[in-house]
């Protein structure tokens, strides 16, 4: 193995926990109730606009604008008519999202073992350029990365074997001789499988580590 490339959200940095902090403290800003129940509308919200703008159907700006128009309405707040005031209302959200970034506590003990074996490391991500590098640096990983590709900068998103191979690519490594670590099985593993590479899942929901694969 000459080199690792990990997956960055849930998997070195901790988004659902800077999410569910942001929703909780945002919602009762906007004169609604924070629940359980909410935030898993949140997610769910999420994940749906966010498929539409990897598949090329949003831009990065527009799915922002898009969970606001479906999430508004379930706490009774009015929906803004005008692009500018939507993102203007996101603000409030992404001020306390980017506020509680953090990395898992063995994300720089797992990258800082890689380094010292040698490997190469890289990040694939599905997300902005700008926000995905500036959660590297944020969460203190930055200056432990070798190469981030991005979807948006590869203008294709995982699972596209495009994405892996032009990251091994970046790498200067051979997909053969890459491992390929992510929380999500289709996306970060069965993906990188089919393109040739090593894969591995990480699935923290049973406590698994990082470090049990580096």
């Amino acid at each position: 193995m000459k080199a690792i490339i990990f997956d960055l959200d849930n998997t070195l940095f901790d988004h659902t926990a800077s999410a569910t902090y942001a929703v909780r403290t945002w919602v009762p800003e906007l004169g609604g109730i924070a629940s359980d129940e909410l935030v898993a509308q949140w997610f769910a919200i999420e994940e749906r606009v966010y498929n539409a703008y990897l598949a090329r159907e949003l831009t990065h700006q527009g799915q922002r604008r898009a969970r606001l128009r479906e999430f508004l309405p379930l706490i009774d707040h009015p929906v803004p008519p005008t692009d500018a005031e939507l993102d203007e209302l996101f603000t409030g959200y992404l001020g306390h999202y980017q506020g509680s970034w953090t990395a898992f506590p063995d994300a720089r003990p797992a990258l800082e073992v890689a380094h010292s074996n040698g490997l190469r490391i890289g990040v694939l991500t599905n997300g902005s350029t700008k926000q995905q590098n500036a959660k590297l640096a944020a969460i203190g990983l930055a200056d432990l990365v070798d190469v981030v590709c991005t979807s948006e900068f590869l203008g294709i998103s995982k699972p596209a074997p495009e994405t892996y191979l032009r990251t091994c690519e970046a790498l200067g490594a051979d997909p053969a001789d890459v491992l390929m670590i992510g929380d999500n099985l289709e996306v970060d593993v069965l993906g990188a499988q089919r393109a040739g590479l090593a894969a591995r899942h990480l699935n923290r929901t049973v406590g698994q580590s990082l470090l049990n694969f580096v």
